[in-house]
């Protein structure tokens, strides 16, 4: 398992009963995760200090509960800088594990002879794109979602980007990468985070089962003749590492050799001393 443990402003404090308890920054939450199905005593003293609850709803979805807590604020990892606030279904606008791959690719950016161009696809709130240009590399951060590229130039902004060579697009995905192929634009990093289930422009069905592979496909015709890293992340209960692996291995490793690895990745828990697995994700770098 790849383990997010490098965090200062960030930590799930402990797990029970569907539940996670985590410090984000000086603030504490009470979120669901579907991976708690253990019943556990609530030991941490924390549990009664909450700033605000994420309460699941029967019906589905589910709503805040407020105690004490700002409608916005920010913590760092490192030398970035992540501006939060809750918003609908439980997120806070970061995923705190996505830092192992942040600090993955940034190696092999800063290890590179050459400046690398990187495309962030279903690109959220920014986390890798901050990442990446921090490292040097020039980014193309796309997703379709206006509020969330906005979400991420503040990220950006925050951090002293602000002048990096990001490149933001509010796009769908699919449409820019058959795009970028018929341009004839190329990028040595592809880092890819998509959605469970989704609908395209036009109400085309996103499942990630079906689409996640011919995706793939077409995302690695857009690689530079010689890349550097490839990322596929899944929150997809059903797409195990193994298979991530499998497929990246297919269409990039086949290609391009180098090597091709996938794990669970996975936040550290204080009071257990556990791990709490928080999806997975697959790797190809030469």
């Amino acid at each position: 398992m790849w383990i997010a443990d490098q965090w200062k402003d960030y930590e799930v404090l402990d797990t029970s009963s569907g539940e996670k308890l985590e410090r984000w920054g000086n603030y504490i939450l009470v979120r669901p995760d579907p991976q708690v199905i253990w019943n556990t005593a609530h030991e941490h003293s924390n549990w009664k200090k909450k700033n605000a609850h994420y309460h699941r709803s029967s019906q589905g979805g589910g709503e805040w509960e407020f105690i004490n807590l700002p409608k916005e604020w920010s913590i760092q990892y490192r030398d970035l800088t992540f501006n939060l606030k809750p918003f609908s279904f439980k997120h806070t606008g970061l995923f705190p594990e996505q830092a192992v791959n942040w600090d993955w690719f940034s190696s092999i950016i800063r290890s590179s002879s050459r400046p690398l161009k990187v495309l962030n696809l279903f690109a959220y709130t920014g986390g890798a794109t901050l990442a990446a240009a921090k490292a040097g590399a020039s980014v193309t951060h796309v997703d379709a979602s206006k509020g969330m590229v906005n979400w991420a130039k503040e990220n950006a902004a925050s951090s002293g980007l602000e002048n990096a060579p990001i490149r933001w697009l509010v796009d769908d995905c699919v449409k820019f990468v058959e795009r970028e192929i018929r341009r004839g634009n190329t990028y040595d990093g592809i880092i890819m985070d998509p959605p469970s289930y989704g609908r395209g422009p036009k109400g085309e069905i996103w499942k990630i089962e079906d689409s996640i592979y011919p995706f793939i496909e077409l995302a690695s015709k857009i690689l530079s003749p010689d890349p550097a890293f490839f990322l596929v992340n899944s929150y997809t209960t059903g797409l195990q590492p193994a298979v991530l692996s499998y497929m990246i291995q297919t269409v990039v490793g086949k290609k391009f050799g180098g090597i091709t690895q996938a794990e669970e990745i996975g936040l550290p828990v204080t009071q257990s001393g556990l791990i709490l697995p928080c999806g997975a994700s697959g790797r190809w770098s030469k």
